[in-house]
């Protein structure tokens, strides 16, 4: 009698994430994400990093299938920690790959004509904006015509806003867990305790000159505001140690979060002012209202990338909502005249605020019937490849 053989499993596939940090939240936090997302899909990551501190906070449990690697600058250095081969190489924000993995990969790709070695699939994974070169550029190839690196071709993968683009890092289980989240609950847990008729507003800034003028309008509801370490707690001290605190106000400066308790803290505020691009999506996916101070460019690119993302944001809302809108961010922004006497109208107004829910609610349900970013990466990765070790 013949015995069925138990059917092999396929090894986990391995990709390589490299990232250099310039923002320590900002790029160490969004390739985390993109890391954790993968590996929870049974992708084995290799997290290449330049500076993992500020991962001791916001992952200090770690992730099964997530390897946390040193930026690696010599051959035997990359060659230790990378034994297992990479299906796929993501170069996160044009970080620019260390010389060993690209001498890995000139090897791999010049012996790619035979079956047992195959070059890796190399992705350069871009900023996200709503411009639209997003669309035009998304997916393009770029092939490497010297250097180390000659020969081998990257692809450019852009997250975005629209079916034309890479998507949004959105965990599949989001909803799920957005709909099972006790916020008064979560509020105890950390000792946040809002009085009755009081707003909770989160705080997560580079310095920005218009801090006070925001805490004066704040002030014009009952209001708890919760800043995050660093700038916005720093600054919020300072204002207030100057100019005394306006009636109306109370402020509790926050600890360190982990991403998840970030993500708690979205959910549990009426109003959340971000920055950079990670908690810029997390406010998306929160539902709330939200201000975004972009991060500021010396030759004025942000003004632009801010506008096209608040046409985007904006696009359906009623037109004196999303002029306030726009007030209120360019604002937040430097990008409005001295003449704008009233640029946070928007902060005082019920009903104004209950319609910028119901938009934000609505652009969250618009996004989330998209494909998200890592289920459409690992798409391209598997297209992109003749290796079946990146068909996931």
């Amino acid at each position: 009698m013949l015995v069925n053989a138990p059917r092999p499993t396929r090894p986990r596939a391995t990709w390589d994430v490299f990232c250099r940090v310039v923002d320590n939240h900002g790029d160490a936090g969004l390739c985390w994400r993109l890391a954790a997302d993968l590996a929870s899909r049974g992708v084995a990551v290799r997290l290449w990093i330049d500076d993992a501190r500020a991962l001791t906070w916001m992952a200090p449990h770690g992730q099964d299938g997530i390897a946390v690697r040193a930026w690696p600058t010599t051959d035997d250095a990359y060659a230790v920690a990378a034994a297992e081969p990479a299906a796929v190489v993501i170069e996160a924000f044009g970080c620019g790959l260390p010389e060993p993995c690209l001498r890995h990969m000139a090897r791999a790709h010049a012996s790619s004509a035979h079956a047992s070695s195959t070059a890796p699939v190399w992705i350069n994974l871009e900023y996200l904006s709503a411009e639209p070169y997003v669309e035009r550029n998304h997916g393009l190839p770029s092939l490497q015509g010297s250097g180390i690196a000659q020969g081998l071709t990257s692809w450019f993968f852009y997250p975005g806003f629209t079916t034309g683009t890479g998507g949004l890092l959105r965990e599949a289980d989001l909803p799920q867990r957005q709909t099972r989240f006790d916020r008064r609950a979560w509020l105890a847990d950390h000792g946040i305790t809002p009085q009755p008729g009081e707003r909770l507003v989160s705080l997560f800034c580079y310095p920005n000159p218009h801090l006070p003028e925001l805490l004066r309008a704040l002030a014009a509801s009952p209001t708890l505001l919760l800043t995050t370490p660093g700038h916005a707690t720093d600054q919020v001290a300072q204002a207030l140690a100057q100019s005394g605190g306006p009636p109306n106000l109370r402020v509790q400066a926050l600890p360190w979060l982990t991403q998840l308790d970030y993500d708690h803290l979205l959910w549990s505020c009426e109003l959340n002012l971000v920055r950079g691009e990670d908690s810029l999506v997390r406010a998306i996916w929160s539902g709330h209202p939200f201000l975004w101070q972009i991060y500021p460019q010396q030759d004025g690119a942000h003004a632009s990338k801010l506008s096209a993302f608040l046409a985007r944001a904006t696009r359906t809302g009623d037109p004196a909502l999303t002029e306030a809108i726009w007030r209120a961010a360019a604002r937040w922004n430097s990008l409005s005249t001295p003449a704008d006497e009233a640029p946070w109208a928007l902060l005082d107004a019920t009903a104004s605020m209950s319609a910028w829910e119901n938009l934000c609610c609505a652009w969250r349900s618009e996004l989330t019937a998209q494909p998200d970013l890592v289920t459409q990466l690992m798409a391209f990765a598997s297209a992109k490849s003749g290796s079946a070790q990146a068909k996931i």
